[in-house]
């Protein structure tokens, strides 16, 4: 096999949050439950790479920008190739493309990144890129206020596509007292 690819999709105005990283020889993708119903393994007739996959959703997404009809989809594209190694690309509504070590989207997006940003080094292993996830996870819980219980996770590497434990994050915060809402 070429290359196995896992493309993540959130779709727009809905409180979706999704977060890959690329480790050395891996790529660990999480996706709340609300979403985890677009994780999917794609398969065809013929191999692609990863980044042949990337390219071909990219212009895809631009042929339909410019029709009556666009994809109004974020995505992250996640595989392995077996010449090139884990690969992780970031796609957007608008159909552009970066290969990214890290990357995330959705409002959860807004907390996780700088926590990926300071934590994440290029050799990052599996247990530590876990570790990390766990991180950004709990901040997300912490910080956000819509509840997102529970994380869907999944590993791509040179073996496939593997179906991690589900995360639960930890919330820190400690809500009390009386709230009043004047409309």
């Amino acid at each position: 096999m070429h290359g196995t690819f896992v493309p993540i999709l959130k779709r727009l105005l809905v409180m979706e949050c999704l977060i890959g990283i690329q480790g050395k020889d891996f790529v660990l993708l999480a996706s709340d439950t609300a979403s985890c119903r677009s994780i999917v393994s794609m398969k065809q007739g013929y191999e692609l790479s990863p980044h042949a996959a990337a390219n071909f959703t990219r212009k895809n997404l631009a042929d339909y920008l410019r029709s009556r009809t666009p994809y109004m989809v974020n995505l992250l594209l996640a595989g392995y190739d077996k010449i090139e190694g884990p690969e992780l690309y970031f796609m957007d509504y608008l159909a552009s493309m970066n290969k990214c070590p890290f990357a995330a989207h959705g409002y959860g997006s807004f907390f996780t990144l700088s926590i990926l940003d300071r934590y994440y080094t290029e050799n990052i292993t599996q247990d530590e890129a876990l570790g990390l996830l766990n991180k950004c996870l709990n901040e997300i819980a912490t910080r956000f206020i819509v509840n997102l219980p529970a994380f869907k996770v999944r590993l791509i590497n040179k073996d496939g596509i593997q179906d991690l434990p589900t995360i639960k994050p930890q919330s820190n915060t400690v809500i009390s007292g009386e709230f009043f809402c004047f409309i």
